[in-house]
């Protein structure tokens, strides 16, 4: 197992790869009959969002390898060029389920009289409402873009879709005299993908925008003479990795924000169009898009940019989607007692979205009303447009307390809004650190400083309003002396980076996170030896680093019982003989995403807890700040052991992971968990989000 050649087999999976893995399990929900109906529409426009993001980063960052010239990376190369074929195959396969799908919902969508039409079939008062549309509203909206030069169509938005039409003038015998050719962008920022149409007799009707361009060509291109019109939907996918500028002499606020822009004029590397498109029409797009070799080209369907799908119209149908859970408030967290004097009498700890990100919001505003704190200091990522956790920190700023607030600008795809919000707080008079050079701040950190005793946040997700009602995130409020000590060292750390720390409590990457998990693994390998409890269970978003997977695989050969959750990315490959036989993966969808970081090693019966904002993965190991925190307090240790327990015994959304690709159910409970809380009678239909809701709301009762 040590030697070389041994770990060169072990078996990986290659983190793109594992990711096209993860994507599908969302189509595979989106299929999932048991789903409501209009859930499973928000699940492929959830799925076609992601595959959109996975090209414009981790496919750029592919074909950028391969386009480099430099003998000194052919293996890397190698590897890229195999991933992408691969990931080409992938795309295909799923891209066929995913229109099945959606045909599949259209149709079941019909049933229940809701009816997503054509241009072709509509009435005559649907022609009528459609034109009175166009000449009312959405006149001036639709400026076709002619294609008569070679002007390149790099600096069109591939966020949204277009239409490709072919405009064809004929004479009085039939005969074709003239084609045109031009792009249309469909204006969906300001109508939406959905145009809603009178109902009639309790029926629902819409239309995609896409097909009600379609109809009006004729209107856009009025005076024009034309005789025929045709026109097919198409999307591109550039390559989003901003080109930063280096420049010393420039900002980093001011480079970041050149960045966002340098992506409109980012390389497509993936072209999806309608099958049915005229191959003259064709050869034109592909041409001006400077679409290659290299990039993806997928022959679709009649509809693409499916991320609109997120945002259907529920058509007064409420039994066609998921049931409301309201947010739950702690009792102990919603009296009129002092919130800062609660967590400094015992820890306090919140699981979003099941409880309300409402409390951790009224501990901000406390402090920055209160007249025993002197400062804040705290770590965002990502924040909401409307950020009552800034509103919270510019109070405080304004009522005279000194606060810091360390403020990731590289949150891909986030970047304007960070930017927005650093700029609203350094107006206030907040000191606005703009991360560490070479490190990504990834940590959800918050310290309070007061007369009385200080306190920490640490938190497994964002401080963001919006993700705390779609993500299952924990945060831990502790006045634990020497933790409470260490997160303020953190943000020393990230003030002066690179600089010698040394932490007790608190693992702390790019500092000594990996070392600290490989002896806490060796630890229960020790144990197991000596005949002591020897377990692991863990639930991430993502594993992929080499050095963790092989001491996981180590730990499994030595006969530890491993029960892991990821959601995402997954290199490890379970279940093969003499290395991965006791590693077990659920991977669930649901519909929070499950974002929380929850780590737990038996330590020969005396367990040790930890939560925090890493994944195993290389860029949080070694390549961001971040924070894991143990914890101590006994009733906070009983909810993450049951969230454990809850998500290993998912069948209902769970997915076994197992490096294959296959994504199948899990038709048994997990044949090495014993203990498990769970009622045995339902374990083939329980789901742990509606039963750790359940739980929840009965102990507020």
């Amino acid at each position: 197992m040590k030697s070389n050649d041994k770990k060169q087999k072990l078996p990986y999976v290659e983190r793109d790869i594992s990711w096209m893995y993860f994507n599908q399990r969302i189509l595979l929900e989106a299929a999932n009959p048991a789903v409501p109906l209009l859930e499973r529409l928000t699940f492929l426009g959830i799925y076609s969002n992601n595959l959109d993001e996975f090209f414009r980063v981790r496919v750029a960052t592919l074909n950028r390898i391969i386009e480099y010239d430099d003998k000194n990376i052919r293996k890397e190369q190698e590897i890229a060029s195999q991933t992408l074929k691969q990931i080409g195959k992938l795309h295909n396969r799923y891209y066929q389920q995913f229109e099945e799908t959606f045909a599949k919902i259209m149709e079941e969508l019909k049933q229940e009289n809701i009816f997503v039409i054509k241009e072709t079939e509509m009435t005559p008062k649907q022609q009528a409402f459609i034109t009175s549309f166009y000449r009312s509203r959405l006149n001036g909206s639709t400026n076709p873009v002619l294609l008569i030069n070679s002007r390149p169509l790099d600096d069109q938005n591939d966020e949204n879709i277009y239409l490709a039409t072919r405009l064809i003038r004929k004479d009085t015998e039939g005969k074709i005299k003239e084609k045109d050719y031009a792009v249309i962008e469909l204006p969906t920022a300001d109508f939406g993908r959905f145009i809603q149409l009178p109902d009639v007799d309790g029926k629902t009707y819409l239309m995609f925008l896409d097909d009600v361009i379609r109809y009006c060509l004729p209107l856009i291109f009025v005076g024009m003479k034309y005789t025929d019109y045709e026109a097919y939907t198409f999307k591109f996918t550039k390559d989003a990795e901003m080109e930063i500028d280096s420049d010393l002499r420039t900002g980093v606020l001011q480079k970041i924000s050149k960045g966002v822009k340098s992506r409109k004029k980012g390389e497509p590397i993936r072209f999806v169009y309608d099958q049915q498109m005229p191959q003259d029409l064709l050869k034109k797009l592909i041409t001006r898009l400077n679409i290659d070799k290299n990039d993806t080209r997928v022959a679709g369907g009649r509809y693409h940019n499916f991320k609109d799908l997120m945002k259907f119209p529920d058509c007064n149908r409420k039994n066609l989607k998921y049931p409301v859970w309201y947010p739950i408030f702690k009792p102990e967290l919603n009296g009129t007692e002092s919130l800062l004097t609660l967590i400094r009498y015992k820890d306090r700890s919140l699981h979003y979205p099941f409880h309300s990100f409402d409390s951790f919001i009224r501990v901000l505003r406390e402090a920055a009303i209160s007249k025993e704190v002197k400062s804040i200091k705290i770590a965002l990522y990502r924040l909401a447009k409307d950020s009552k956790v800034v509103k919270a920190l510019i109070c405080a700023a304004k009522n005279g307390k000194k606060v810091t607030v360390v403020i990731e600008l590289l949150a891909r795809f986030d970047e304007a809004s960070n930017i927005y919000w650093s700029k609203r707080m350094q107006d206030a008079g907040i000191h606005v650190i703009f991360g560490v050079e070479g490190l990504k701040i990834h940590s959800k950190l918050v310290h309070i400083a007061s007369r009385h005793g200080d306190i920490a946040c640490i938190s497994t997700g964002n401080f963001h309003e919006g993700n705390a009602r779609m993500y299952t995130d924990y945060t831990i409020m502790t006045a634990h002396r020497q933790i409470v000590k260490e997160v303020n060292e953190v943000f020393n750390f990230i003030e002066k980076p690179y600089t010698p720390v040394n932490f007790r409590e608190l693992l702390v990457s790019p500092n000594d996170m990996r070392k600290r998990l490989i002896a806490l693994i060796n630890k229960e390998i020790k144990n197991k030896k000596q005949g002591k409890d020897a377990y692991i269970l863990a639930k991430v978003n993502h594993i992929t680093d080499r050095m963790l997977i092989e001491k996981l695989y180590e730990a499994s050969t030595a006969g530890i019982r491993i029960d892991l959750l990821v959601r995402g990315n997954c290199s490890l490959v379970t279940g093969i003989p003499d290395v991965s036989e006791n590693i077990h993966i659920n991977g669930i969808i649901d519909r929070y995403l499950e974002h929380s970081r929850i780590f737990i090693f038996s330590n020969g019966g005396e367990e040790k807890y930890y939560i925090g904002s890493a994944d195993w993965m290389p860029r949080n190991l070694d390549n961001r700040i971040e924070v894991l925190v143990p914890v101590y307090n006994k009733e906070i240790q009983a909810d993450l052991k049951q969230i454990i327990y809850y998500d290993l015994h998912d069948t209902a959304k769970g997915h076994i992971v197992d490096g294959s690709g296959e994504n199948l159910p899990w038709k048994d409970i997990y044949p090495t968990l014993s203990e498990q809380p769970v009622d045995e009678t339902k374990i083939s239909l329980f789901r742990s989000q509606e039963e750790l809701y359940k739980e929840y709301k009965k102990n507020t009762e």
